[in-house]
Order: C-alpha cells, then structure tokens, then sequence
C-alpha cells in the first residue's frame, strides 16, 4: 500500500483542498474547512468526561464538526439530549473567547480563551457527584 503525500493549508491560504471531502470517517467524509479539536483540546475535554463517567453523571459523548464551530456533546442517556456542550467557535477567539460550556436549557455557563479554564465548571460538579455517594 502507497501512502498519499499529505498536503498542508497555510494559514489564510485558500486552496481547491479547502472544499475536498476527506474519506475515513464514520458517516462519510469532512472538509478541510470544518472546525475541529486538536489532540490536546479532546485529551483536556475527555479527561473530564472520563472522571465524570467513573462517577456515574454521564454515559454517552457526540462529536459534531461543522463549518463554524466544533461541537462535543454530553449526554446521561444516548436517547436524551446533551446535558451539557462544549463549544469552540474560533469567530469569538478575539472576543469572549472561542470556547464555551452550553447547559441543556441552552444557557452559556462558561466561556473563555482557555478550554482548561471553561472546563473547570466541571470540578464542582464533580465533588458534588462524588460527595453524593
């Protein structure tokens, strides 16, 4: 099997490659111009949900990547809907901050420049779960 050269976007460069379906994925492809998490965001985002898993808040997780923002979602029971969301929208990076945690009742809890800090809503809930048993 031959590996494919990989080819790789500057930042503001637009190219035929930004509008290219990429194959691979579960449910097709995505686009290079799709928002996603990089490795050290997911590893930060599943951190908290592995300790909230171990302590019997959530059971089920949904990755959405979109045009303008990335999206991971999470859920007590797979047939609900999320009980919270976290966001990253690089639009408001200049702003309020391109990161964001989203209650059920469509409330911003938290938003900020830094992931590590918006998921610190997350540690008090976690006490509370933890306290309750």
């Amino acid at each position: 099997m031959a590996e494919e050269p990989i080819d790789f976007l500057r930042a503001g460069h637009r190219s035929a490659a930004r509008s290219e379906s990429w194959s691979g994925s579960v449910g097709g492809g995505f686009t290079a111009a799709q928002v996603r998490f990089d490795r050290r965001e997911l590893s930060q985002i599943l951190n908290i949900y592995g300790r909230m898993v171990a302590a019997g808040e959530w059971r089920d997780y949904a990755l959405d990547f979109l045009d303008d923002r990335a999206v991971f979602s999470v859920f007590r029971r797979a047939s609900e809907m999320p009980l919270y969301i976290v966001e990253k929208r690089p639009k408001l990076r200049a702003r309020q901050g391109q990161y964001s945690v989203i209650a059920a009742t469509g409330h911003v809890l938290k938003r900020g420049h830094e992931l590590a800090n918006v998921l610190r809503i997350f540690d008090r809930k976690l006490i509370k779960a933890l306290a309750d048993d």
